[in-house]
């Protein structure tokens, strides 16, 4: 199974600091954003690493991150996403990266305690589909949430007025091969880009989605709020140390 970071997209919620850099590049404490996922992937045995980059200065992925050695990855590759088409857009571009195998994706703002080994165990193991994880917020209104009859996953809705549970997606999701077919499915919502929730509830209907839930915090660091909680977080306990 080989490992995608999703770095793209400009970034608007931090501005202007992401006026000079890609946010990805930001500090999440003593050290830069993207190294989190990196980590993330190569804990879970995954090594072989795309980093898909948007925005304005994708060269200084390279010069952070290098050819990957530093973080335990076997090798880093780039791809460059034109334009803001969303996560599952950025997505599309790793096909080729995934030789026909099974990938596993981490949004490149996400940041958490311990680690996804077990979970990517247990989708080794799977026949086929999808594994998302999932964890428990005090406010899922923000993010995707899973809604579940009699224990049985039955759709995931975008940010829902009214949450029917207590969990939300997070930026971790394991895919087979089928998922670039769904992603050219795809149309555009309301606000112009390929969204991942689509794909995921693609796999749902297909009764091939399975889930996971994440041990220890976590933490996206996609607004001012959220990079000084994943700082604190950081600061405090530690994340993602080989």
């Amino acid at each position: 199974m080989n490992g995608v970071v999703l770095a793209g997209g400009l970034g608007t919620r931090l501005y202007p600091l992401t006026k000079i850099t890609n946010k990805h590049l930001l500090p999440v404490y003593n050290r830069a954003m993207i190294t989190y996922p990196i980590e993330c992937l190569v804990r879970a045995g995954i090594k072989n690493i795309l980093v898909v980059t948007g925005g304005n200065n994708p060269g200084d992925f390279l010069r952070i991150l290098g050819n990957g050695k530093l973080y335990g990855a076997d090798r880093i590759n780039y791809a460059y996403q034109e334009g803001e088409g969303g996560i599952a857009d950025a997505l599309a571009l790793a096909e080729a990266h995934a030789a026909g195998g099974r990938i596993c994706v981490v949004l490149g703002d996400n940041i958490i305690e311990r680690n996804i080994a077990a979970a990517a165990e247990d989708y080794r193991k799977q026949e086929k589909g999808a594994r998302i994880l999932l964890k428990e917020v005090q406010d899922p209104r923000r993010f995707g949430v899973p809604v579940f009859e009699n224990g049985a996953l039955q759709a995931i809705e975008e940010k829902p007025k009214n949450p029917r549970s207590k969990y939300a997606v997070t930026g971790i999701y394991m895919y087979d091969n089928q998922v670039f077919d769904f992603i050219k499915t795809l149309s555009p919502s309301q606000r112009g880009e390929l969204e991942i929730t689509d794909v995921n509830n693609i796999y749902i209907q297909q009764g091939t989605m399975s889930w996971s839930i994440l041990e220890g915090w976590w933490t996206d660091a996609g607004t001012f709020e959220s990079l000084l909680n994943a700082s604190n977080l950081v600061a405090e306990g530690g994340a993602n140390n080989i």
